[in-house]
């Protein structure tokens, strides 16, 4: 137990969102307690080693970096003291299977080089479409990405802004408003899959992510995205922070709408003044408050939305190494919208997929052993509510696919290179981060499960009871969940505090 005069808080999960919403606590003052069901920190940015290799769960894609930095800057601290960002260019490099490749990146003069390629007159709507997403960053991100929605009047707030840039359209509308190609439409609109989005159908408030990536940068952690991870660890220990690993919370213990401690499968249990959740929205409300009313109810409520779908992973190593493939890129299929519908509504496992490839040795040789290369290549898929299989006979079937087409385009001896691979499939992101039907994202990305309709960062009901991660608000990727850190300990630091 901590002293009755020093604030103390318990933080639920050890990922981007949690540990953020830890280190802002105990840079203020709160002495702060994270509790992490598996051995190592990092949740959806977990990490493997395996024959010399180093294997990222992901997220791969560091954007604004000023978001990370200023959770060290907070105590007078630099995070180069524990982590090393480097710049990866291009950002990533689109593929269609014409042959087509579009090289992405915030180098203006090449950007509108690759645009020309593909359609001369688009370099004038990209301009459009650049003001648009400008626009919307400043509204969507800078204005709002770190303010609590906790009632409604915050969203009538919000609401001329939405209404200026037409936030009901999706992003792919908004692109083919400005842009004429195809191509370009794809390559403009497909970042919301990076958060679980359906570009189809995603608000187009979303097309900020153009001007977060342009002004900031895309960045890569050296040695992985979980040394971005165990730096944030260490700078929280320093602080004087305490991390408990390999206990699951089993439960939020409650008296009426007040939380008072968790009790974790260990047996070990502690009194809090207040208690946050970065792990999975549902299994929050279901699981770990499954003794409180409150609980149950919200479970309820939110098993009538919409979650984003989940991904398969596979992850291999190589013999060689392959300077001429980008640390990312995008490997398109035939199909773009009929893919997003087999996917988002449809439910089914197409036979086509757009191929997420990170290959981060090509920025950074100390992934792999000498000589060798690591990869690691992600596909859509629907989660386990729309695509009930059985991932222990498809996974094997599926990876394979993969890893022909990923020969067909791009190595084609890649099978007698291979010197280990492993997948991750929806059924693994259920079991090991409890997420709800596999979700990758938590709740889908759309206008109407967005802000205050999403998850709130404090809770209606009990009012000690936080919620900070991809199922709060602003949403789900590094910016997004680091924002919502910043969000979640306002409110805390108020409430414990009185600031």
């Amino acid at each position: 137990m901590t002293s009755a005069k020093t604030p103390s808080a318990c933080v639920i999960g050890a990922g981007f969102g949690g540990l953020a919403l830890a280190i802002r606590l105990q840079s203020a003052g709160i002495a702060t307690t994270v509790v992490e069901a598996r051995d190592k920190p990092g949740g959806r940015a977990y990490v493997w080693h395996k024959d010399g290799f180093t294997f990222d769960a992901g997220p791969t894609v560091v954007t604004d970096p000023a978001c990370l930095q200023e959770l060290w800057a907070l105590s007078g601290a630099d995070i180069a003291q524990d982590v090393e960002l480097m710049p990866v260019m291009p950002f990533y490099r689109l593929n269609w299977p014409d042959g087509t490749n579009f090289d992405y990146s915030n180098d203006d003069g090449n950007l509108r080089k690759e645009i020309a390629k593909l359609d001369p007159a688009d370099v004038a709507g990209y301009d459009a479409f650049l003001e648009y997403s400008a626009g919307v960053y400043e509204e969507g991100y800078v204005k709002l990405g770190t303010v609590p929605f906790l009632d409604f009047k915050s969203m009538i707030k919000a609401a001329p802004a939405l209404a200026k840039y037409r936030a009901w359209r999706s992003v792919y509308a908004v692109v083919s408003k400005y842009i004429r190609s195809e191509k370009l439409r794809e390559a403009l609109s497909f970042h919301t899959l990076l958060v679980g989005g359906n570009p189809m159908k995603t608000s187009s408030i979303y097309a900020l992510i153009h001007k977060l990536e342009k002004d900031g940068g895309v960045w890569w952690t050296r040695g992985g995205t979980n040394r971005l991870i165990a730096g944030m660890v260490r700078h929280f220990e320093r602080l004087g922070g305490v991390v408990r690993l390999g206990d699951a919370v089993e439960q939020v213990e409650t008296t009426g709408n007040r939380v008072t401690g968790v009790r974790c499968k260990s047996g070990w249990s502690d009194s809090f003044d207040a208690v946050a959740s970065n792990g999975d929205i549902m299994h929050s409300y279901r699981d770990l408050l499954s003794e409180s009313p409150r609980g149950k109810a919200q479970a309820k409520a939110l098993a009538r939305k919409s979650f984003s779908p989940s991904l398969f992973v596979v992850h291999f190593g190589i013999e060689g190494t392959w300077p001429g493939i980008p640390h990312h890129m995008i490997l398109f299929g035939p199909r773009y919208k009929g893919l997003l519908d087999d996917i988002y509504t449809h439910g089914v496992l197409p036979a086509d997929f757009s191929i997420y490839l990170h290959h981060p040795t090509v920025t950074d040789p100390s992934m792999a052993p000498e000589g060798k290369s690591t990869f690691y290549v992600l596909v859509p898929v629907a989660h386990l509510g729309k695509l009930n299989i059985d991932w222990d006979v498809v996974g094997p079937q599926l990876e394979k696919r993969i890893l022909d087409e990923v020969g067909r385009r791009l190595i084609p001896d890649i099978h007698d290179r291979i010197v280990t691979s492993f997948h991750y499939s929806p059924k693994d992101f259920s079991h090991d981060l409890n997420a709800h039907l596999g979700s990758a994202f938590s709740l889908e990305p759309l206008l109407t499960q967005s802000a205050w309709f999403r998850g709130h960062n404090r809770d209606d009901v009990i009012g000690n009871f936080y919620l900070v991660g991809a199922g709060t608000h602003p949403g789900a990727g590094i910016p997004g969940v680091v924002g919502s850190a910043k969000a979640t300990a306002g409110l805390m630091i108020a409430d414990l505090l009185g600031k």
